[in-house]
């Protein structure tokens, strides 16, 4: 803590925001620092968020015993960098993540986002070597075997999207190891073949990753975007590796882990301009834009996000690649982060309406989640602008969307909602009154 030059509070806002990122909510203060200080034991994971608090200050990585903590042994050595590296084949790296995903292994499931991982597309993208041999004796491979994958992909997707990231998640790991992993490593019928079947699988890790992420395990979910990253590189498919670099930027924008997003988002957007159709340089185009707005760059990120807009309309009816469809209708992911644009800007007015734009360009059923969290966050830039009633009436749409999902977001988005009435109870005003009550019973039923 010397060397870092932090203050006990500096250091107690630190290992709280370390915790929030792994899904936890901590209350530490600058007193518990001091009791550490004076030699108790930080509890549970607590000395784990120190670590990692620490290692992002001095820049180099520290384990508990370099801080006189006890080790439980599930941090040390090959355990603590499990998917946090890029090597010749994803799938070494995956397997033993799966293995410990589906043990339920603690130091994995809460492990905390790594700002030096962040960096690695940047500086790896040339280190992972293609498999040029690696064909296996068993049937031949073909199309028909990349489609079924791709279908099954879809379906844990549309079920994510519906019933939340906890839906079929250890089942998706299973399908990923069981089925698509040894197809990974089969014989193909055309080279072609082997790009495509690569890139479904890349699409299958990229979407356990986003289950990571809607259950607030952040440092899990980056470790499955470096994976999925690593298969969309070596499938060579063009725009596939530059799509997971743009999820890495916008979970690091979203934790307030900003470190390498622009650099992220500048190289994946470089990587795809002009090579692929309009509708997917949109989305690239928008995160760009988002991630100038939050560096500050405000005219030139209005001037991207109109960009983005541009393209979305330019050619409509062009084929979209299987990955580029991610989380949806390419119109409804264009709006919802032009809306950040703009609430970044401070424009809630502007935020509110593409928001609810997003929202209308789902079809709610299949894309519950999302809509209700774009619901979320256009009612709570109405509020900001001090349209009560508005925002109240939006807020009730957005839980109208909730039943049967299970995911962390939306259970934060709902006690968000109670924060943000918290005062307007106070005031005794029927219309927030009904809304809390509403929003309590949905946390008490879970």
């Amino acid at each position: 803590m010397a060397e870092s030059g932090l203050s006990y509070e500096a250091v107690a806002r630190a290992v709280r925001q370390v915790a929030a990122e792994c899904g936890a909510t901590l209350r530490t203060n600058k007193s518990a620092v001091d009791h550490w200080i004076s030699g108790v034991a930080p509890r549970g994971d607590t000395g784990r968020y120190l670590c990692v608090a620490l290692s992002r200050h001095l820049g180099r990585l520290l384990a508990p015993a370099d801080l006189g903590l006890a080790d439980d042994g599930l941090e040390s050595g090959e355990n603590a960098s499990i998917g946090l590296t890029l090597g010749a084949d994803p799938l070494e790296v995956l397997l033993p993540t799966w293995r410990a995903e589906i043990g339920r292994r603690r130091f994995l499931m809460a492990s905390a986002y790594s700002v030096a991982a962040a960096a690695l597309p940047l500086t790896a993208v040339h280190d992972i070597v293609a498999r040029t041999d690696a064909a296996r004796a068993g049937r031949i491979i073909g199309m028909a075997e990349v489609a079924a994958v791709r279908d099954m992909v879809h379906a844990f997707t549309e079920m994510d999207e519906r019933h939340g990231g906890q839906h079929g998640r250890s089942a998706l790991v299973t399908y990923l190891r069981d089925d698509v992993a040894p197809l990974c490593r089969a014989r193909f019928r055309t080279d072609e073949v082997r790009r495509q079947m690569l890139s479904a699988a890349s699409r299958g890790v990229h979407l356990l990753g986003w289950k990571s992420y809607d259950a607030g395990q952040q440092g899990l979910a980056q470790r499955y975007y470096l994976q999925s990253y690593g298969l969309a590189t070596e499938s060579e498919v063009i725009g596939h590796d530059a799509f997971v670099m743009r999820t890495m930027a916008m979970q690091g924008l979203k934790i307030h882990r900003p470190e390498h997003c622009l650099s992220l988002v500048e190289t994946g957007l470089a990587r795809v301009a002009g090579r692929v159709d309009s509708q997917t340089e949109a989305l690239f185009r928008i995160v760009y834009a988002h991630t100038l707005a939050r560096a500050g760059h405000r005219h030139t990120a209005v001037a991207e996000a109109e960009q983005a807009r541009t393209l979305l309309s330019a050619a409509r009816g062009d084929e979209m690649p299987f990955w580029a469809l991610t989380w949806g209708p390419p119109a409804a992911s264009v709006y919802s982060r032009t809306a950040k644009v703009y609430e970044t800007l401070g424009e809630n007015r502007l935020a509110a309406e593409h928001y609810a734009r997003a929202a209308r360009s789902r079809p709610p059923k299949t894309y519950a989640r999302i809509s209700a969290l774009d619901l979320v966050d256009s009612a709570e830039n109405s509020f900001k602008r001090g349209s009560i009633e508005q925002a109240c009436a939006t807020w009730h749409r957005a839980m109208d969307h909730m039943t049967g999902v299970g995911s962390t977001r939306t259970r934060k988005a709902v006690a968000a909602i109670r924060n943000h009435l918290a005062p307007l109870r106070a005031r005794g005003l029927r219309t927030a009154a009904e809304l809390d009550a509403r929003a309590r019973d949905f946390l008490t039923s879970l």
